[in-house]
């Protein structure tokens, strides 16, 4: 067993949580037009000032870097250096951020009636915010927030205004471009705009890198970007994206920078603004276009009660210390500087480990509210029932029992739970009951998911006559998969112990060795659907062990895992978190062997995958309505194409998928318990 050393910082009795401010307060009680007009100089990376947006254009279409890839191109295409010159000048135009205090100022005094009406509480760690004034003196500062809703970078901006720090320069989607009038608006606030993807496009990665490291290099400002890539739909991390990771270390690694501290923020939001927009998206309903028009008509949304937020800013992590002992730049000195090259394989393994412990640093500071504990538990009772044929929903004092039972549970596991001591259980169980009343109803003292309203029209809308039983079911999905969301952001809490108790329920012994090696397939098959770092399976293991142990749910000896008389409360409750995740995978596998062609596209992937769903969803045959999540088909496609069961085949059309049978129809019965026999892997167990 691992020395319980290693563990101390889990304990959340250990670990000392700062303190958070409500800033909302203050703008209820004082002018917003004062605040958006009052001073504000925030003091910059080694007091430099701040620069203009030409002068930073300048000087990256001056830099010996791109001018370096500018010759490169004009050789390989064999165009004229001006015309390549030329267009790097019109990427540079798209892209750039245009920062005016005048916009932020509007925006200050915007978002502050919006705020004032949508949330109760905007609460931020106060001890966080002088860290990061700190760190922005020191070196320069990447800030690397959670990505839950649009409303993330706003909020963001608006609390370094609050605080009177320097405002970061924000790598935004082209999507938002074409807004009319708020794309500029944006722009003038801070962001600077990206393709989504530019492939094999030298000039414009090496416009996009220069750009960044400028701004690093010469601490203008902090620079943000979303590790995900994109918002997460569902509310669980998502596998960080290591492009501008790669480039906001580079500085670094060439020595032209003594640090760069990155600092990961987790916003907690207690009610999100887009849960149904979500749920819809995951179902196949088209997501709307980004539009200025859609931002008014998304006026009703002000009417709604948000509760609150919670905004964390971690510790600043130190590129430098990070790489101690991992890199050596002597690499970097055999190379001129402002020649581009490939990161090396032990660069790209540093930058991906970094990521992960960054992203892991997000989900450790995510402020749970107590409704994430009530959707996992009425979620469970929901499949319980339907399975049971019972009495839809739980008494309200069985759930209040339950949810005070997982409470003191998720507390030992070291959750960051912001549950209010200081009221009686039953209040904090209806006022986060009356919060979320689009999702859940009460009737006759019973709580259960709203699904017959199916996450219908919103208020003051008409309700459509539901035809087809499709259409029934997709309406169903629709609350499951908005409750699912808020269950998914306690996820990372209880994830290792889930994954040994789904190990000891499909081991063929409580042999230890054998355990653990069924806890290595199930790590390995969801290694696309959680945040689970590469290589640290002992670890992982070693952990959900400790955290059994310690709760009293199991007894480990050399040999084996046993199971404790009060231990099954706790790994029903374990397994059952991980169950959809299991049964959307086995049926993913049970699609491709019985009615995917030997070869599809991955474009057809999905609506063919959702039709063999809804098939079977309708003919009782499957448990969970999850399983419609297209964000789970695509994590179970993505696990097979790495373990090799399905092939992308070279040369045909673009995304055509080959499919193993014989590997996928295995795949699928050891999620189903039967392991194949395997090499035992050696363990430090």
């Amino acid at each position: 067993m691992a020395s319980k050393a290693v563990y101390l910082h889990r304990d959340p009795m250990l670990k000392k949580r700062d303190d958070f401010e409500d800033i909302l307060e203050e703008r209820r009680n004082s002018s917003d037009l004062r605040y958006a007009l009052r001073c504000y100089t925030p003091i910059l990376y080694k007091g430099v000032s701040p620069c203009k947006a030409d002068t930073l254009k300048n000087m990256v279409l001056q830099s010996d870097q791109l001018h370096y890839v500018i010759n490169q191109v004009s050789k390989e295409m064999s165009r004229a250096v001006d015309d390549i010159q030329e267009e790097a000048s019109a990427i540079l135009e798209e892209m750039a951020h245009c920062l005016q205090l005048s916009t932020v100022r509007f925006f200050a005094f915007t978002l502050s009636k919006v705020f004032k009406t949508l949330f109760r509480s905007i609460c931020v760690n106060e001890e966080g915010i002088q860290r990061l004034q700190q760190a922005i003196q020191e070196h320069p500062v990447v800030l690397l927030p959670s990505h839950r809703s649009y409303m993330d970078f706003l909020l963001m901006s608006y609390i370094l205004y609050t605080y009177d720090l320097a405002l970061p320069v924000i790598a935004a989607g082209m999507d938002f471009m074409g807004m009319k009038f708020v794309g500029e608006m944006l722009r003038m606030s801070g962001a600077f705009f990206i393709r989504r993807s530019f492939g094999g496009d030298k000039l414009y990665w090496a416009v996009f890198s220069e750009y960044v490291k400028t701004m690093l290099k010469n601490g203008f400002a902090p620079v943000e970007f979303f590790l995900e890539g994109t918002r997460s739909r569902t509310c669980k991390s998502l596998t960080p994206k290591l492009g501008l990771l790669n480039i906001v270390m580079d500085p670094y690694f060439k020595g032209e920078v003594f640090d760069v501290s990155l600092v990961p923020v987790s916003i907690s939001y207690e009610r999100i603004l887009e849960e149904a927009l979500y749920a819809r998206e995951m179902l196949g309903v088209p997501k709307p276009k980004e539009s200025t028009s859609g931002l008014f008509k998304a006026r009703k949304v002000l009417s709604e009660d948000y509760g609150s937020i919670h905004v964390y800013f971690g510790q600043p992590v130190s590129v430098r210390s990070l790489a101690e002992g991992r890199i050596n730049r002597c690499q970097f000195n055999l190379i001129p500087r402002h020649v581009p090259n490939r990161p090396s394989e032990d660069i790209q393994s540093f930058v991906n480990d970094s990521a992960y412990r960054l992203v892991r640093a997000q989900e450790e500071n995510m402020v749970l509210k107590p409704w994430v504990l009530l959707a996992s538990l009425l979620l469970q009772n929901h499949h319980q029932n339907q399975a049971s044929g019972q009495n839809p929903g739980m008494a309200l004092d069985e759930l209040t029992e339950q949810a005070v039972w997982l409470r003191d549970l998720s507390r030992q596991y070291g959750a960051f739970l912001h549950w209010p001591d200081h009221m009686p259980p039953p209040d904090v169980i209806s006022s986060s009951l009356s919060l979320h009343r689009g999702l859940v109803k009460m009737s006759e003292g019973r709580v259960q998911l709203a699904l017959e309203q199916g996450g219908q029209a919103g208020p003051g809308e008409p309700r459509s006559t539901l035809a087809t039983p499709e259409e029934e079911l997709l309406s169903r999905a629709v609350v499951v998969l908005s409750c699912a969301s808020y269950r998914n952001q306690a996820l990372h809490v209880f994830l290792r112990p889930a994954l040994l108790a789904a190990a000891i329920h499909t081991a063929a012994s409580n042999q230890k060795q054998e355990v653990f090696n069924s806890f290595s397939f199930l790590r390995n098959m969801f290694s696309n659907e959680f945040i689970l770092c590469p290589g640290a399976t002992v670890q992982d293991f070693e952990e959900a062990c400790f955290l059994l142990v310690k709760t009293g749910a199991l007894q480990v000896t050399q040999q084996e895992v046993l199971v404790t008389e009060r231990g099954h409360r706790t790994l029903v409750f374990l397994t059952s978190m991980l169950d959809p995740f299991l049964q959307g995978y086995q049926v993913v596998c049970r699609f491709l062997c019985e009615e995917a062609p030997e070869v599809l596209t991955e474009k057809q992937f999905i609506p063919a995958v959702r039709k063999f769903i809804i098939k079977h969803l309708l003919a009782g045959r499957l448990r969970y309505t999850e399983v419609l999540s297209s964000d789970l088909q695509k994590n179970t496609l993505a696990a097979l194409l790495r373990l090799g069961a399905v092939r992308k085949i070279k040369g045909a059309a673009q995304g055509t998928l080959k499919v193993n049978k014989v590997m996928v129809n295995s795949l699928e019965d050891t999620l189903g318990g039967k392991l194949p026999t395997q090499k035992a892997v050696v363990a430090r167990l």
